[in-house]
């Protein structure tokens, strides 16, 4: 199969195309987490061999040698963060990958930033803050309502459409086949692309056309004819990677069991302190399924305290680094992609820093991650009368 080159797709020029989706999107502002201070990668400075001078030279010779002493300082201060694991950015020397690859071949980056819940108005300011930052992965839905501001975004930024992984997701009123690929040209339509590297079938609940959330219990029990659609919508190069997203195994074996041309590539889940699911992330490691994890500081709901579990502000204080980037450090080094959302500026730029952990630290919190009853931030299961998890 052929997939779209650079050549043949840039960003399109979109007509204003307003968001039907009127899914209520509630939001409480993150709470600002302590700061902490860096020290910045430098060139190490080169000095001139000392050599005699006359007393009218003192004030020189004071600041040289004062000069030397600082170099000292930082390069001791510089050798015990690296000692000790300290902060360092995403994709130069943090240690942890920058990509994963795919079964297709193409290389997804680790560190996306989520758009979920992120308003109408900010979205787009957060999409060029995170583009500017080093960001190259963006993961939005259909039903966020809000592709058409992250595509002029895009468009806006500066940054070549190849540069970009962009996914999306098939929301649950559109899981018949002829109703897909509509629905995935309003998407790319919006987003001023002809392609998306990546799209996942939201939840693997179908909803009845032109209903609230009344089941479609033929497609929600076997969704490969829905699977079939999206593998053609892959040979038609609309799409370059599919794959699911809330999936627990019974549900990823129930479709996998089918003949199916591709693979799940993907399964983006809910991750968190609070919901760990270990089982998951062994099961999908051994089964070729990279995890995405969404929630990956517990939904704004829990964010405030995500961030002061004690484990992890003592471990980022030994680094040197944020709670947050604690926590999303944690979640690379696990072997997923995670999904931070923020559109306040400073929030974005932090959460790209990530750094590998110490062994003893990683240890540290998978343990204690796992020692409570898992819990979810995010289950419509009641909502929609059905439950999704067995």
């Amino acid at each position: 199969m052929s997939f779209p080159t650079s050549k043949q797709h840039g960003y399109l020029p979109v007509p204003n195309i307003e968001d039907t989706v009127d899914s209520p999107r509630p939001r409480s502002d993150l709470e600002a987490p302590p700061k902490y201070s860096y020290f910045e990668d430098v060139e190490e400075q080169e000095y001139d061999a000392m050599r005699p001078r006359k007393r009218a030279e003192t004030w020189k010779t004071t600041l040289t040698v004062g000069l030397l002493v600082a170099a000292a300082m930082y390069a001791l201060v510089s050798g015990l963060r690296g000692a000790f694991g300290g902060s360092g950015c995403h994709g130069r020397k943090s240690g942890l990958p920058t990509h994963y690859t795919l079964p297709s071949g193409d290389r997804i980056p680790s560190v996306a930033l989520g758009v979920w819940r992120a308003e109408k108005g900010k979205v787009g300011e957060a999409v060029k803050t995170a583009l500017k930052a080093g960001y190259r992965h963006i993961d939005g839905a259909w039903t966020y309502g809000n592709e058409a501001e992250v595509g002029a975004a895009l468009r806006e930024s500066g940054v070549p459409r190849e540069d970009i992984w962009l996914t999306s997701k098939l929301w649950n009123a559109f899981h018949a086949p002829e109703d897909i690929e509509p629905v995935v040209d309003e998407s790319l339509s919006k987003l001023g692309t002809n392609y998306l590297d990546l799209y996942l079938i939201h939840w693997p609940v179908a909803f009845k056309k032109d209903t609230a959330f009344e089941i479609d219990w033929d497609l929600t029990n076997d969704p490969y004819p829905t699977w079939q659609k999206l593998e053609e919508l892959v040979e038609k190069g609309k799409l370059r990677n599919i794959g699911i997203s809330n999936f627990n195994i019974r549900r990823i074996q129930n479709l996998t069991a089918n003949p199916l041309k591709i693979k799940p590539a993907v399964n983006q889940v809910e991750l968190s302190y609070w919901n760990p699911q270990p089982e998951l992330l062994k099961w999908s490691k051994e089964n070729g399924l990279l995890l995405e994890a969404y929630s990956p500081l517990g939904s704004a709901e829990r964010v405030k305290e995500s961030l002061n579990i004690p484990i992890v502000k003592s471990i980022a204080q030994q680094l040197g680094i944020t709670p947050a980037q604690v926590y999303i450090s944690w979640h690379v080094q696990r072997g997923t992609v995670v999904l931070p959302k923020s559109v306040t500026p400073s929030r974005v730029e932090e959460n790209f820093q990530i750094t590998r952990l110490p062994q003893r630290h990683f240890d540290q919190l998978e343990e204690a991650a796992q020692s409570h009853k898992p819990e979810r931030s995010v289950d419509p299961s009641e909502r929609w009368g059905i439950d999704i998890w067995n």
